[in-house]
């Protein structure tokens, strides 16, 4: 089975299983497991923070950023299609009583600040108070150019704002870019890093920040019941993957290129670049979509169902698969016809 829905559908490795089971484990909500210590650790070390906080999510990373920095009736500045506003269920405003502000993404990911920060709030009672911007990167696959990110610092400095990074697959970022993990992490103030997407673990994400913050974070943590106890099992999974599943996203990378450029021979199909390791494609009807998608499952390859489709490279995705997926598009874009 080839499933390209999202590179959330990835098994642990034998190797990873191996690891997670010979984790040496405590109660984390005790601050007892040393596997856990040594993961927050090397990632605090890895993105040049001062301290990291485990987490089952990056949903769950993404809200503790939030939480920790705004209050209630405050802020945050967002792109409408971020996961922080558009695909984690409203959970700031909901838990949190913060309100979003969202504005429309650029081509590239970005945001136009001048549009920005027209939106940022007088300091009057009126209106909630503007605290933080929040950006993500990859954006469907598309590396945040490092200039803006630049000028976002620049911006929030001006401002007196935080900046907070989603970077559920910041790895992919540094991959294609060539820079650490630490340069791209710098300007910001806390990124949230999934491990359960490109690095391949059956869950965790890890959010970093300096002591303060990850203080504030460990306390909403626990009020939401995110405290885990022998969750070594998970940090050793993560771990692992640190240490073999980073340098290998480069493999994914060179998979959806291929993919993209193989798709886009086909007549009925708009492809868009693949900078990472998602490739969009665009059919002409929804009604298309659905009957491509079905006559794909028939031959043991998942996509979704909507008009512009996106289909994610990973580990449980080989080279060798490439080929048999674009025939199998094209055979069912022939049978459309």
């Amino acid at each position: 089975m080839l499933d390209l829905r999202s590179d959330t559908v990835t098994q642990p490795t034998a190797a990873m299983r191996e690891a997670m089971a010979a984790a040496p484990v405590g109660d984390d909500v005790f601050g007892d497991d040393p596997t856990i210590n040594a993961l927050q650790q090397r990632v605090a070390e890895m993105t040049g923070k001062e301290a990291a906080l485990i987490a089952s999510s990056g949903t769950q990373t993404n809200l503790l950023a939030l939480l920790s920095h705004c209050q209630r009736g405050e802020e945050y500045l967002v792109g409408q299609e971020y996961h922080t506003y558009r695909y984690e269920a409203g959970g700031a405003a909901v838990l949190g009583g913060i309100v979003p502000q969202p504005f429309e993404i650029e081509s590239d990911g970005t945001l136009d600040l001048q549009a920005v920060e027209k939106r940022i709030k007088p300091d009057d009672p009126h209106f909630p108070i503007t605290r933080l911007l929040a950006l993500e990167n990859t954006h469907t696959g598309k590396v945040m150019p490092q200039d803006f990110i630049a000028q976002a610092r620049q911006f929030v400095d001006k401002h007196g704002l935080k900046l907070h990074l989603d970077g559920a697959r910041i790895f992919n970022a540094v991959v294609a870019t060539g820079r650490s993990l630490a340069e791209l992490s710098a300007p910001f103030d806390s990124v949230s890093i999934c491990f359960s997407k490109g690095l391949g673990t059956p869950i965790g994400s890890v959010l970093v920040g300096d002591q303060a913050f990850i203080k504030r974070a460990h306390r909403w943590r626990k009020m939401l019941g995110g405290g885990m106890r022998q969750a070594g099992i998970v940090a050793a999974a993560m771990d692992y993957a640190l240490d073999h599943h980073v340098e290998r996203l480069a493999e994914d990378h060179a998979n959806a290129l291929r993919l993209a450029q193989g798709l886009s021979k086909l007549e009925g199909l708009a492809v868009e670049p693949a900078q990472t390791n998602m490739v969009y494609v665009n059919f002409n009807s929804t009604e298309k979509a659905h009957n491509v998608s079905e006559y794909l499952r028939k031959r043991d390859i998942i996509v979704g169902r909507t008009q512009r489709l996106r289909l994610v490279t990973h580990l449980g995705i080989p080279a060798n698969a490439i080929d048999q997926i674009v025939a199998a598009f094209a055979e069912a874009l022939a049978d459309e016809s």
